[in-house]
């Protein structure tokens, strides 16, 4: 029961930074300035959701990680084995994730002007922070730091394009208002545009993390490489997605009515997707690749 708690503690942190990470990328750095204070109103309820999510599940991670370390529930509220744990190296990245949760918080209740600059740079630290745990932290060395730095860049990657697909979705809706339609229209180009970096980027730096952890070989009898198998090809779904979306039905938003509702229809599917993928890294991100 405790493992299953833990993983999904897992699954909302990584959730949550990842929508924190998009909406606030979308809001001010995707959107046309006048519409920035629209977009960030429409989607208030996400990034403020996403932001008490992340502490909290940072917080409940450490508890889970302690009666995990110790003898089970009870040690999750274990002031001694929550310092045992802080020992260890999980411990030591665990504790910035915890302070960089709370700045988050005290940011969001503080309101400065740049908010949306800050949230987004606070949340990009704390997805870095997390190629610091897991199989990307099993080296020390050079190699390790490499391996550590490029899961960092595929945690930003899948973060600005897994993220920034509801706040697409809002484009899509504020587009059908006159008053909106062009902001809204240049933010979504925009996000196109720049996602088939983040795209790119996630598949190179997967690709490259998966051979740092197993080297060209592929076990299939380790539950470990069947579930990066499964993860593979649902993201090859996405990414199809993504083409088809971008390539062929973008194009006929003018000429042809059910395109765009085609197109909010798919993109909520790769959202779905996304969640799929995302649990399944939770759960093989505890196993061992062998």
């Amino acid at each position: 029961m405790l493992p299953s708690f833990y993983i999904a503690l897992r699954f909302i942190h990584f959730a949550a930074l990842m929508v924190l990470l998009g909406s606030t990328i979308s809001c001010s750095m995707l959107a046309p300035q006048a519409f920035k204070p629209v977009l960030i109103r429409r989607l208030q309820w996400q990034w403020h959701s996403a932001v008490w999510m992340t502490m909290l599940s940072a917080v409940l991670l450490l508890c889970a990680q302690a009666g995990m370390m110790g003898s089970g529930w009870q040690d999750t509220i274990n002031p001694q084995v929550w310092l045992a744990v802080l020992g260890t190296r999980f411990g030591s990245v665990w504790l910035w994730q915890i302070s960089l949760g709370v700045v988050t918080v005290v940011v969001l209740m503080l309101k400065p002007r740049n908010l949306q600059s800050l949230l987004l740079t606070l949340a990009a630290g704390q997805l870095i922070l997390l190629a610091g745990v897991g199989h990307a932290a099993m080296r020390e060395d050079f190699y390790g730091g490499l391996q550590r730095l490029n899961h960092a860049v595929h945690l930003l990657s899948a973060g600005w394009w897994v993220g920034g697909l509801l706040p697409l979705i809002m484009c899509m809706r504020m587009a059908r208002k006159p008053r909106w339609r062009g902001a809204a229209i240049t933010a979504m180009m925009r996000f196109s545009r720049y996602g088939h970096l983040a795209v790119a980027a996630v598949l190179l730096s997967g690709l490259i993390n998966s051979l740092m952890i197993l080297g060209w070989s592929l076990p299939l009898e380790s539950d470990y490489v069947r579930f990066l198998l499964v993860k593979v090809v649902f993201v090859a779904v996405m990414v199809i997605i993504a083409l088809y979306n971008r390539y062929y039905l973008v194009p006929r938003f003018n000429r042809a009515p059910t395109a765009t509702k085609q197109f909010v229809r798919l993109t909520w599917l790769e959202i779905i997707l996304s969640v799929v993928v995302l649990l399944a890294v939770s759960i093989f991100a505890t196993w061992e690749p062998y």
